[in-house]
């Protein structure tokens, strides 16, 4: 049997390592193993025909500006598409510029958002501050009830928008159950995975219609650049949020894609050693005298344990630490550790932990901030690549300065 005849050479196949490894590969003549780096801005065209059917778009594949289309970024789009299981994808220059685009291209002036109010403070910023600055109103929700969706939905509502684990108290939203309500009511459900990652959770098999993600954290995964994606049928991505990429110019750096292509390819080992080193480390803290609570949702103490193991396959590599004695001790704390670095990014190969209330969550209110479980002596752990023995002892010492 010949190469061409290869059943795997249909990368749906293919599993999620070998994806990530090979997928959406396009190699020029020069055959390279590397993916090709395309830093150039624009395109020249053949002919002044060829060139207005182009921008006619009666030329598939084909590129006219890097503003919305280049080869690498391509490849990145395809690679991500195949890992998540969606027909489409857009890269953009950051997590934000993806959350934000994919929310304003679903709705208009005189709609309405429903969303979860536990949600990451750039997230909230968008729809609590930003959309209605456009006539966009939004209703937040305490979104472990699914209930309180239902309760929220107007006659205009045209978005929800969640995110399942919360940033940064690790709270659940049941993904199947909200799209059916919001499907209900003829909405778009959008959900932000960055922690859970696309290889433990698959919210668009759950019914979400756009699934965002800050490619800054696992899939680059060692602090290197900036990077975001939308993922979701063609009809939403190459309508309304390929208009918005184009129009804003939030458009990803063929570069950036490139350092994103070669973070995809160890991204799976990554998270598994990172994983393996939270269950690790849940487990062995969980009654631990000086913390009020341990948060992981794959640890039998998650109060949302069963949905978070229908939901997702493993537990993935973020918990929440709430430190007795407030933010002192978590100050006390987070200033004793070694290994670990204090840092507001997550999904890092370094171990990073946060104080969400004077950082990531500063802007809310006090009120806003306790009804989404950042209190003043919570900390968010991103486990990282480390030895986990060296991250335990590293805690463990820090809770000894208590």
């Amino acid at each position: 049997m010949s190469k061409a005849n290869n059943p795997l050479n249909d990368p749906s196949r293919l599993s999620a390592e070998t994806q990530l490894v090979h997928g959406g590969t396009h190699r020029t003549a020069f055959n390279e193993t590397s993916e090709a780096l395309f830093l150039n801005s624009g395109y020249s065209y053949p002919s002044s025909d060829h060139a207005e059917r182009l921008f006619k778009g009666e030329i598939p594949g084909a590129h006219n500006y890097s503003r919305f289309a280049n080869p690498t970024v391509d490849v990145l789009q395809t690679r991500m598409a195949l890992l998540e299981g969606a027909e489409a994808a857009r890269g953009f220059a950051t997590g934000m510029a993806a959350v934000t685009d994919a929310v304003m291209s679903q709705v208009r002036a005189g709609d309405h958002i429903v969303a979860s109010r536990a949600l990451f403070g750039g997230c909230r910023f968008v729809v609590e501050d930003f959309m209605p600055r456009y006539g966009v109103s939004s209703t937040l929700v305490d979104g472990r009830d699914p209930a309180n969706f239902a309760a929220a939905m107007q006659s205009n509502t045209k978005v929800v928008f969640i995110e399942t684990p919360t940033n940064p108290s690790l709270e659940l939203v049941d993904i199947k159950a909200v799209a059916d309500i919001a499907h209900a009511h003829g909405a778009v459900l959008i959900v932000d995975n960055v922690f859970a990652t696309a290889l433990y959770q698959k919210p668009l098999q759950l019914g979400a219609d756009l699934v965002t993600y800050s490619a800054t954290k696992h899939i680059d995964g060692q602090g290197r650049v900036l990077g975001g994606i939308v993922l979701g049928s063609k009809k939403l991505i190459e309508g309304d949020l390929h208009t918005f990429l184009r129009q804003t110019g939030a458009s990803l750096s063929p570069f950036n894609a490139w350092v994103l292509l070669k973070g995809l390819e160890t991204m799976s080992l990554r998270v598994r050693q990172m994983t393996d080193s939270a269950e690790q480390i849940a487990e062995a803290l969980a009654s631990h005298p000086k913390l009020d609570r341990v948060i992981y949702p794959h640890h039998s103490s998650h109060p949302q344990y069963d949905l978070a193991k229908a939901q997702m396959t493993r537990g993935s590599s973020l918990m929440a630490l709430e430190v007795k004695g407030g933010q002192e001790a978590a100050f006390a704390l987070s200033d004793a550790l070694a290994v670990i670095l204090i840092s507001n990014n997550l999904g890092d190969a370094k171990s990073l932990i946060t104080h969400p209330r004077t950082t990531t969550h500063a802007r809310l209110t006090e009120e806003a901030r306790l009804e989404v479980g950042v209190t003043p002596g919570l900390l968010r752990l991103s486990v990282g690549l480390e030895a986990s023995d060296d991250l335990l002892a590293d805690l463990l010492y820090g809770l000894d300065q208590l």
